[in-house]
């Protein structure tokens, strides 16, 4: 248990931290569908959670219950967070089912991004430390592993992705459904202002209204589909893009860029303490441009060492990976050939591949078949009188 080195969150902070964790089929939040059941916070700074679920058997419980943790513990003052399930009673369901059903009838979905994908916003505290090709490497790297996966370009200004994954290709609205469709490239749908602009040296002369604009068009008016993750390449800093966000998918999770530098990684907690302010939990730290090895095999600390390890345990999060300084990463991303599929086998792309399966083991991709779905369609053939399903 860690030493607390500010006051505990108040049950109000903390309720409205766990309003970010959404059932990812009905698209509720567990304090919105009256899923939990207490909390409890000790002086030292321990938070206990009571989460009641429809049953208790429930396949989404692990991810449920990872996605509660988290939220807790990224709040300042906590030391531990400890989750206590128990299933919920008939009466509970139904009323949980009552409520489910009136928010599918009065509240639209407010994105395109579907409640089960996963959202990860790869984040830094300022440029310069290999942010988007860690986006664009990392989100290769989960596509390799069977997942469906999308980038989506939010650094509005500083826009590099389409060069990195080799395409030029124009965004086009479909006629029918007028939603403006994702270029493909290397097996990932993309979407970027990289894409819409006449050319890669326009200068895009936008503010801060503009830029969350611009967000809000890309997750409400693109056709992302059906995406088991959403790789967010976010823009460095604090600023309007990052505030936005926040509001438009509650259920994003922040990845920190760093370098081992000691500067970077004080800049780093900067964007942190952001998420923080906002409940976005952060899943974990990636060092990049850890060490240079040169053709002789002496390793190099370019850049100094200890900054990922410093911030993540600073954080009390994972360092996910340690990405090491190589030409072919930089070379790749010029010519729009990524690293980890045009090298699998190098260092960086293994280091990339190692960092992309401690992700996806810390955010597992959401149940498709979840026990509220069984649950609703119970309800709703004994409401139509039909006998219940064998």
């Amino acid at each position: 248990m860690n030493a607390p080195t500010h006051e505990p969150p108040t049950t109000e902070q903390v309720y409205d931290a766990l309003k970010g964790v959404v059932d990812p089929e009905l698209g509720g939040n567990i304090v919105e569908l009256g899923m939990v059941s207490g909390v409890e916070i000790a002086p030292n700074g321990a938070v206990t959670v009571g989460i009641a679920l429809t049953i208790a058997e429930c396949p989404m419980r692990s991810q449920i219950e990872g996605d509660t943790a988290r939220r807790i513990r990224a709040m300042r003052g906590v030391t531990d967070v400890i989750v206590e399930t128990t299933a919920m009673t008939k009466r509970q369901r139904a009323e949980l089912m009552t409520v489910a059903r009136k928010r599918v009838r009065d509240n639209a979905e407010s994105t395109q991004v579907a409640p089960t994908t996963r959202v990860i916003a790869v984040s830094s505290g300022k440029g310069g430390v290999g942010k988007s090709s860690a986006s664009v490497n990392l989100a290769l790297a989960i596509s390799a592993m069977g997942f469906r996966v999308g980038v989506l370009d939010a650094d509005i200004w500083g826009f590099s992705i389409p060069r990195m994954l080799g395409t030029a290709q124009r965004m086009e609205a479909d006629e029918d459904s007028r939603l403006i469709q994702p270029v493909e490239a290397h097996g990932i749908k993309l979407v970027s202002t990289g894409l819409i602009i006449e050319t890669e040296e326009t200068a895009l002369m936008w503010r801060g209204l503009m830029l969350s604009k611009a967000l809000e068009q890309f997750l409400k008016q693109v056709a992302w589909g059906d995406l088991d993750y959403l790789l967010i390449d976010m823009p460095p800093g604090t600023g309007d893009i990052q505030m936005a966000l926040t509001r438009l998918l509650p259920q994003a999770e922040m990845v920190v860029v760093t370098t081992p530098q000691k500067a970077a990684q004080k800049v780093a907690g900067r964007v942190a303490d952001m998420a923080r302010r906002s409940f976005m939990p952060i899943v974990g730290v990636l060092e990049n441009m850890s060490d240079f090895t040169c053709d002789h095999g002496t390793t190099y600390e370019l850049f100094g060492t200890g900054g990922g390890d410093e911030l993540a345990a600073a954080l009390n999060v994972a360092l996910i990976g340690r990405i090491p300084l190589d030409p072919a990463v930089v070379k790749g991303g010029d010519e729009g050939r990524p690293v980890t599929v045009h090298d699998p086998n190098n260092p960086a792309a293994l280091a990339f591949a190692d960092a992309a399966a401690r992700l996806v083991e810390l955010v597992p991709p959401a149940e498709m078949e979840t026990c509220t779905g069984r649950i609703a369609k119970l309800i709703e053939n004994l409401e139509a009188g039909a006998a219940l399903p064998a």
